[in-house]
């Protein structure tokens, strides 16, 4: 009938794409709520939390406690865990932006009202191996049988992003390292170290700027 409807429109306005366009849109909507379907499925979630068409999750271990996300959390980029190993935890009130790669093969907790930006990479393993012909043998290892169910000898650490913290743009946080609370991380900043509470940090590696006023106030 909506076929049928469609068509009758379209001879009446002499126009050929109506059709077209409008059963276009209504794919497009479904293949959305598809994807959305498909990262609920394969997380823990709280109430008002959302995923957006650009959101992606991969969750190799196929158990949804290993990606848990509290309440009220808007998400547009990727959460990862590998089959190896790792875990995702995003607490209340945060914001993961588009295009952000958040990635676990050991743990991974990002604390409340926790803002990161777009293009950002949080990944707490080295993704491969140190020695050159271990690392082009487990690619091959990779491509032919699929994601690695031992994570052999890739170093994995955790990370820990705590409360009120800022990730700008571009960043890149490695493994290992704790983002304080309320501290800001730079655009384009690359952390290889802790960074302390109520701290601003920036550069390649990064490096502190200043102390932010809100220090004070949390003592």
């Amino acid at each position: 009938m909506r076929k049928l409807i469609l068509k009758i429109v379209m001879k009446i306005l002499g126009k050929k794409n109506i059709y077209d366009s409008l059963d276009f849109e209504y794919i497009n909507k479904r293949k959305i709520k598809a994807k959305i379907d498909y990262c609920l499925k394969h997380v823990v979630i709280g109430e008002r939390s959302l995923f957006y068409e650009e959101a992606e999750v991969i969750n190799l271990q196929r158990d949804r406690l290993k990606i848990v996300i509290g309440k009220n959390t808007h998400i547009r980029g990727k959460l990862l865990v590998f089959k190896y190993g790792g875990k995702i935890n995003v607490g209340d009130n945060c914001y993961i932006g588009d295009g952000t790669r958040i990635w676990s093969g050991d743990s991974l907790i990002i604390g409340n009202n926790v803002l990161i930006s777009h293009n950002v990479s949080i990944v707490d393993s080295n993704a491969h191996e140190i020695n050159h012909l271990e690392r082009a043998e487990r690619y091959k290892e990779l491509i032919s049988t699929g994601p690695w169910e031992s994570k052999g000898s890739i170093k994995t650490q955790p990370i820990i992003i705590r409360d009120y913290a800022w990730i700008s743009f571009g960043a890149t946080i490695l493994k290992g390292v704790t983002i304080g609370k309320g501290a800001i991380v730079g655009a384009g900043a690359v952390v290889t170290k802790n960074v302390p509470d109520w701290t601003l940090v920036a550069g390649n590696p990064a490096k502190q700027i200043k102390i932010l006023s809100n220090a004070k106030e949390d003592q």
